[in-house]
Formats: structure tokens, sequence, C-alpha cells
């Protein structure tokens, strides 16, 4: 039984060694010169505009709430849809009791203004 998974476990093994051997590689060539521009925030090339410390409008979580809602509303409902009748009721009720959450959080963003642009 154990034997089985022989190949599975020289694999893992061989792939530790070499991450181990390529950190400490990193660890001993790798060159250590530090100076004030590199231990700036990187943005795509370009200097720093405002601090990365700033707040955000709740209008951002808001959107962001408003993405995972739709994306999960996408991701469950069309394969359910195409294997409504093969379900029957039972998978009816159980995609009733999944739709609420998203419900609640679609009524939540429809109440703060979220869709509203």
């Amino acid at each position: 039984m154990l034997a089985d998974y022989s190949g599975v476990v020289i694999l893992l093994v061989v792939a530790f060694i070499v991450a181990g051997v390529m950190l400490l590689v990193h660890q001993l060539l790798s060159p250590r010169r530090e100076f004030p521009e590199k231990q700036e925030p990187f943005e795509c090339g370009e200097q720093q505009i405002v601090s990365p410390h700033q707040r955000f409008a709740v209008k951002f979580y808001l959107v962001a709430i408003l993405f995972v809602v739709f994306d999960v509303e996408a991701v469950f409902f069309y394969p359910w849809g195409a294997i409504f009748t093969e379900l029957g009721w039972y998978g009816f009720w159980i995609m009733a009791v999944f739709t609420v959450p998203l419900v609640v959080g679609l009524a939540y963003e429809w109440l703060k203004g979220g869709l509203e642009w």
C-alpha cells in the first residue's frame, strides 16, 4: 500500500532539497547593497504620489463585496442550472439555502449605495 506512494514521497523530498539548495545559494551569492530608493515601495516603476498608508473610501470595499457576490453567484449558478432537472427539488432547496447569503450581501450593497455609480 505504501509502496504505491513512494514515487510521490521521492518527488516531494527532491523538491524540498532543490528549494532549500536554491535558497541557500541565494543567501550566499546575492549582493547585499541597501540604499534608500531600494527600501521604498515599488509602484510600476513610478515614484509614489501618495502614502500607501492612506485610508480608502468605503466605496472600494462595497465594490469588492459586489464583485465577490456576483463572482460566487456565477461560479455556482451556471453549473447548477445545467443539471437542474437532474437534481430535482433537493437541488432547488440546497441552492435556495445557498442563495440567502448572496441576497443578504446584495441587499447590504444596495442599501449602502454600492450599486449607484
